[in-house]
């Protein structure tokens, strides 16, 4: 029989721990290394954080210091985790947890339940829109579908942030929130919407986190029994982490360390939605013995790229600006950034879809392509070029532009107005198609100002904002076009674009391109009001809006693409400009300001203090579990009886054999005092590895294996007596 050959679709696991660590670079295996909490790990985009995180933890396992059971690995979207847990499978690391916080949280809570609060646990709801319009409507306040979604985000911010409706006025005043209805409205409807689910015996996503916290805040039985489950604990994107999701994690750890958190202040997107990175900024702070390791070593992009991504935040303001990394791409060299300015919306998106249908005839997959642009509601120019130079496409994380709700909606209306138009008051004082096209729309809820703030209803009102630019776009380009020939048209454009969905250019948010990355990328729309966006006011803002375009910037590897038009519509007011984060970064531009560069943080690996204390109390931490590596030959012990000698059996020992002698005499009176057998007290692998260390302090003696909190609290001073020639104290018989 031959062995079978290794196939890429299903890797070998390596076949040691030391070969876990083989193709890590230097901070890379740092990570993986530091196996003892707390550890803070600041890593760039395409540093190779989700290598070096599933790496430690793999190692962790096959060297035999952690148990796959009693690690958790928590991230944020269910396709991290399958990533994560595919990749340790892959690593040979099976049996560790790796979840998001909410379903971790919804596990221990309907395991616990029963124990908890007794009784079936409440339906989870999978969407709150429906009871939010229900709890509306039971305070006299009648919402579209729009301001329903922009409601629900308030009440969902609320509860991530802790906030109780009593509290949800100040509390948005004071995160500079843009309300989309007045405040003390939408406290009453949040307070009612809690009434309704009490009411129906329905929990939602964030009841999950809150009633685990309460669960393990109030039953220190529960909490103890979770704490003994869980003993490691890694979280990844630790940036986007909410107030709710750090108290929570604060409760899985309770007074233990063993915490690795990665993360990278520089990618923090979604405040909106209540995340802050103020935690990992923090990180050193509340654990000042914490390890920090800085990956700066980007293996994604070109130097060309990376130099761009480094220049956008070299100018940013703010905390997290402060604490940037600078990254170190290394690749080959690629083609330059290339910077397109365009008459207007139209000439850019078919100047995009050429040069895409240029690259995709010589070669280049369209799976790695992306157009990425601000809004969704900018999608459908781009879509229509795609589609106009016949190249496949597909959307991420938004509908396709004709799908939405309310432009199905519209495009209804515009039919019926045109069929029966001669009927319509709206009608009667309107002559040209656009302004016909507003009179119709403005009864869907288009006006000729876009609402203040963001969320669904700014998105609605861009979604219609787009028919009426179209209208304008198709009367200029066909005078005398009637009310019916722009609905052929768009039922045209429609029918074109309900093709089957196929592999093909990715067309997404910002937002949705979080975390993933392709060969090339076209970033679009890159104007004054649209980057950074018109209702982004205060400097926090302006500084997310900042950080979304480096998110952008850094999904490139090879070749990127910038571009932004003068005009909206041809013939249109050449009144834009390029984004303001351009300045002194794209050809014949300069600094805003003459702002200087500010310099980034170069990666590399920051020790904290292992025990803090006054000079009359030292205090001793616990000894840390570190990787067991033979003190003699360097490999790494994987056998019990080795890790605790810290060397191979076959490796020359340097035992003091009159230390060993006295220890093993003094073992024998203590199990006699207590009566217990002798390798209670400590065992013979253990005695011998202390006699050829011969620890001098406490820290030397708890860093051997077999010398737990607990033994070394009992018998600490009688050993270290023993090891410095002396006689011992005497047994103490508490333990």
């Amino acid at each position: 029989m031959t062995a079978a050959t290794p196939s890429p679709l299903f890797p070998q696991a390596p076949d040691s721990a030391d070969a876990v660590l083989e193709g890590l670079d230097p901070e890379q295996r740092e990570v993986a290394t530091a196996l003892n909490g707390p550890v803070c790990v600041l890593a760039g985009a395409g540093t190779g954080k989700t290598r070096a995180i599933t790496h430690r933890i793999a190692y962790g396992v096959r060297a035999g210091i952690l148990h796959p059971s009693t690690v958790l690995a928590v991230t944020f979207t269910n396709r991290a985790a399958g990533e994560m847990r595919g990749r340790l499978r892959q690593l040979g690391a099976q049996g560790v947890q790796a979840r998001t916080f909410h379903s971790a949280a919804l596990r221990q809570l309907q395991y616990f339940w029963p124990k908890a609060i007794g009784g079936s646990m409440p339906r989870l709801i999978d969407r709150k829109i429906q009871f939010v319009a229900d709890a509306a409507a039971a305070c006299g306040v009648r919402l579209d579908r729009n301001e329903l979604r922009d409601v629900t985000a308030e009440i969902e911010w609320s509860k991530v942030t802790q906030t109780v409706p009593a509290d949800y006025a100040p509390a948005a005043v004071k995160a500079g929130r843009e309300a989309p209805r007045d405040p003390a409205e939408i406290a009453r409807i949040y307070s009612g919407y809690e009434d309704l689910k009490r009411d129906r015996a329905v929990i939602d996503f964030e009841d999950v986190l809150l009633l685990t916290v309460a669960v393990l805040q109030d039953r220190h039985d529960i909490a103890d029994q979770v704490r003994a489950q869980y003993q490691h604990f890694v979280v990844d994107e630790y940036q986007d982490v909410s107030p709710l999701q750090q108290r929570l994690l604060e409760l899985w750890l309770g007074e233990r360390d063993n915490l690795c958190v990665v993360g990278d202040a520089s990618q923090t997107i979604y405040s909106f939605t209540g995340a802050t990175p103020d935690h990992l900024l923090d990180f050193r702070a509340r654990h000042p013995g914490a390890t920090v390791v800085k990956l700066v070593r980007d293996y994604r992009s070109s130097p060309q790229v990376v130099h761009l991504a480094n220049g956008l935040l070299a100018q940013a303001r703010g905390r997290a600006a402060a604490h940037r990394l600078e990254l170190v791409s290394q690749r080959g060299p690629g083609p330059e950034p290339a910077y397109t300015e365009y008459t207007d919306e139209p000439a850019e998106a078919e100047g995009a879809a050429r040069r895409i249908r240029e690259l995709i005839d010589a070669g280049t997959a369209p799976s790695e392509i992306a157009v990425l642009f601000r809004t969704n509601a900018q999608s459908e120019t781009y879509e229509q070029a795609l589609a106009d130079a016949g190249v496949p496409y597909q959307l991420r994380g938004a509908e396709r532009f004709f799908d939405r709700p309310e432009v199905r909606k519209a495009g209804v209306a515009l039919r019926g107005a045109a069929r029966f138009g001669g009927n319509d008051a709206l009608l009667d004082d309107v002559v040209d198609l656009p302004s016909q096209v507003r009179a119709v729309l403005s009864g869907e809820g288009w006006t000729s100002q876009p609402p203040a703030g963001s969320g669904a209803v700014r998105e609605r009102w861009e979604s219609l904002a787009a028919l009426v630019n179209l209208a304008h776009d198709f009367a200029a380009a066909r005078p005398g076009a009637t009310l019916a020939d722009l609905v052929a048209e768009l039922d045209e454009r429609a029918s074109a674009q309900h093709a089957p969905t196929v592999q093909g250019v990715t067309l997404a948010s910002l937002h949705s391109a979080k975390g993933l990355e392709w060969d090339v990328v076209f970033l679009v729309g890159v104007a004054e009001g649209m980057m950074p966006i018109t209702y982004a006011r205060t400097d926090e803002q302006i500084e997310e809006e900042r950080r979304l375009l480096y998110v952008g910037v850094t999904r490139a590897r090879e070749r990127l693409h910038v571009s932004w038009s003068l005009a909206r519509s041809p013939g249109g007011r050449a009144s834009r400009r390029p984004s303001r984060f351009l300045d002194g970064l794209r050809p014949g531009s300069s600094a805003a300001g003459g702002a200087r560069a500010a310099a980034g943080t170069v990666g590399g690996i920051e020790r904290g203090v292992t025990g803090v204390g006054t000079a009359a109390a030292p205090v001793v931490r616990r000894a840390q579990r570190t990787p067991a590596r033979c003190r003699v030959c360097g490999r790494t012990l994987t056998d019990a009886g080795e890790m605790k000698l810290m060397r191979c059996e076959d490796c020359p020992s340097d035992m003091d054999e009159g230390l060993y002698e006295r220890l093993i005499e003094w073992r024998a009176e203590q199990a006699r005092l207590t009566g217990q057998p002798a390798f209670c007290v400590f065992t013979e692998k253990t005695l011998m590895a202390i006699a050829e260390t011969v620890p001098e302090d406490a820290a030397d003696l708890a860093r051997i294996p077999g010398v737990g909190m607990r033994k070394f609290k009992r018998f600490g001073a009688d050993v270290l007596a023993i090891c410095a020639g002396q006689d011992p104290a005497g047994v103490t018989d508490d333990d």
